[in-house]
């Protein structure tokens, strides 16, 4: 049970991203609270990061070589202090009164195990490209859409997620967050979507989302194909052709609701 005056942990991985993680960890403190981690998990990076670090004095910082993003998060999740954890990445920022919708959402949802909200895409100067109101959760959707609605950077865990064992797969370099996200939806953990604009996701040709995309796709079918064991025990035409039938379904429900609820 979270206490009334929860601990967050803030875990950042970071990579050769000083033109950004400033405003990172300014987004962090700039939420006003008090009972804060902010733990940065830099991989030996040879810009001007390290120099930016040094003049926060309350960071956590982890600085060595690591195998990816993946065990760079998996390191600051293993040491978080928090009640509720959150992973913000070196090039995103959190928005005014992030922390106060995720607290309320917990207090008055105990059951979540996991919030996640709405966000903005920026560009490399921070200037809004595209406002992103997103749905309430939901599992088929999260499986076969085939693009992942659940930003990582709105994202807040309870922390006996962790505690129970679950971290993310280090195999996983582009689609790790999916393959997380339906891994502990279908070990029964409860998530809960805000209707609030909370952070900032920065899109920039250096972004991994931007670089890698084909290799995204990839790994997210092999998650899927991993955790799913029907669409893994059809026959390869078959197993194509449903794919492709539930990947359109998923995407036909979600213009649906969208369409329903103004949540363009």
């Amino acid at each position: 049970m979270m206490s009334e005056y929860p601990k967050i942990s803030i875990v950042t991985p970071s990579s050769n991203q000083g033109q950004f993680i400033a405003e990172a960890i300014q987004s962090v403190l700039d939420q006003g609270h008090q009972n804060v981690e902010h733990i940065i998990v830099d991989n030996c990076s040879n810009d001007e990061t390290l120099k930016v670090l040094a003049r926060y004095p309350h960071l956590k910082v982890i600085c060595e070589k690591d195998r990816g993003q993946s065990d760079a998060l998996n390191k600051g999740f293993k040491i978080a202090k928090g009640d509720i954890i959150g992973w913000l990445n070196a090039d995103d920022l959190y928005l005014p009164g992030c922390f106060d919708h995720m607290l309320k959402a917990f207090s008055t949802h105990p059951s979540y195990d996991l919030v996640y909200g709405d966000y903005c895409f920026v560009d490399v100067q921070g200037r809004l490209i595209q406002i992103r109101k997103e749905l309430d959760f939901d599992l088929f959707m999260l499986k076969y859409l085939h693009v992942l609605y659940i930003p990582t950077t709105t994202t807040f865990f309870n922390r006996k997620i962790f505690d129970e064992g679950n971290f993310l797969n280090i195999d996983y370099q582009y689609a790790m967050d999916y393959e997380f996200f339906v891994r502990i939806a279908q070990r029964g953990y409860k998530f809960g979507h805000i209707p609030q604009l909370m952070a900032n996701f920065r899109w920039h040709k250096d972004a991994k989302s931007s670089r890698q995309a084909a290799n995204q796709k990839d790994e997210m079918e092999k998650a899927l194909l991993e955790q799913d064991e029907f669409l893994a025990k059809l026959p390869l035409t078959e197993r194509n052709f449903m794919r492709n039938l539930l990947m359109y379904l998923s995407r036909f429900k979600r213009y649906v609701l969208k369409a329903l609820r103004g949540a363009y």
